[in-house]
């Protein structure tokens, strides 16, 4: 359903602007040039929005509060990043890179991944990291979870059901890498299911452990369960296991415009992993973060 929804913003936006151009392309070439533009580009205006409230909200800890440089390169890379997300590999590509999890004989005994995407989200978000593992020996499946504005726990059976797979795949426990959201979605599983035992680490990208003040302004069931300070959270580690948070590596950036303030991207207990002047999408596809955790495949924990 989300990749229709995307196909469609992104070939009317495109629609909308082409038709812009031809209509007033001959009679007013600069306003036809400035309308084109103003289409394509209005979606920065409103990544530059977030930005501003992420500098007015600030950071509870001096040491991580952003520069006025930071914002803006981070607003960049966010504007460059976002485009071939939404706009490309998730309405058109979701499902180019398959799921990994055969020959048996192959992929026995080398650990797998479970990828888990964030809100407004599917499987074709990880394209870059399955182009990463292609070919490699290791079983790899990424969700696409649904229903879009559906409640976190709901989502529990259909990381269940990729672990599952996963796990039989390669007789191993595997790796859960999840980005802002489905940070949240694992740790529901880990709630529900009890599944400790049944996963070697999860690393986090940006999600939103302790909520995002950003929120408030959504109002699906997910979205509201996010918001700070939200019941939802409060109950999520109720009655853990002590060392549950141990699993964990939570990559987060100072300049995340959509999970802020930054430290609640973190874990108590966790291996928490900042990342200075690094916006929210930009954060999944830095070559540090992807090299670091997909190095966990073959390396103990220490």
């Amino acid at each position: 359903m989300l990749a229709h929804l995307q196909k469609l913003i992104t070939l009317g936006l495109l629609a909308a602007a082409a038709g812009w151009l031809l209509y007033f392309g001959r009679t007013a070439p600069w306003l036809a040039v400035g309308g084109f533009a103003a289409i394509a580009l209005a979606y920065t205006g409103f990544l530059a929005i977030e930005f501003i409230l992420l500098s007015m909200v600030g950071q509870s800890d001096a040491a991580t509060r952003p520069s006025g440089q930071e914002l803006l390169g981070a607003w960049l890379g966010e504007v460059l990043a976002a485009p071939p997300v939404f706009c490309w590999r998730q309405p058109f590509r979701a499902h180019a890179i398959a799921d990994h999890l055969a020959p048996p004989e192959l992929l026995h005994g080398r650990r797998g991944v479970v990828f888990v995407h964030g809100l407004f989200c599917n499987r074709g978000f990880w394209t870059p990291w399955l182009e990463r593992l292609q070919g490699g020996g290791h079983a790899f499946v990424a969700v696409s979870l649904e229903p879009v504005l559906g409640s976190i726990d709901d989502y529990a059976p259909q990381i269940e059901e990729a672990v599952a797979q996963v796990t039989r795949a390669s007789g191993l426990a595997p790796l859960l890498v999840c980005h802002s959201m489905g940070g949240l979605a694992a740790r529901a599983w880990l709630k529900h299911l009890q599944a400790e035992a049944r996963v070697h680490h999860v690393v986090t990208l940006g999600t939103p452990h302790r909520g995002t003040w950003l929120a408030r302004f959504g109002h699906g069931h997910n979205a509201r369960q996010m918001r700070l300070l939200s019941d939802w959270q409060a109950q999520l580690d109720h009655d853990m296991p002590p060392d549950r948070h141990a699993l964990f590596t939570c990559w987060y950036s100072n300049c995340d415009n959509i999970v802020f303030p930054s430290a609640n991207a973190t874990l108590p207990g966790a291996r928490n992993r900042l990342v200075r002047g690094v916006a929210h999408v930009q954060l999944a596809f830095l070559p540090l973060v992807i090299t670091e955790t997909l190095a966990l495949l073959d390396a103990p924990l220490p």
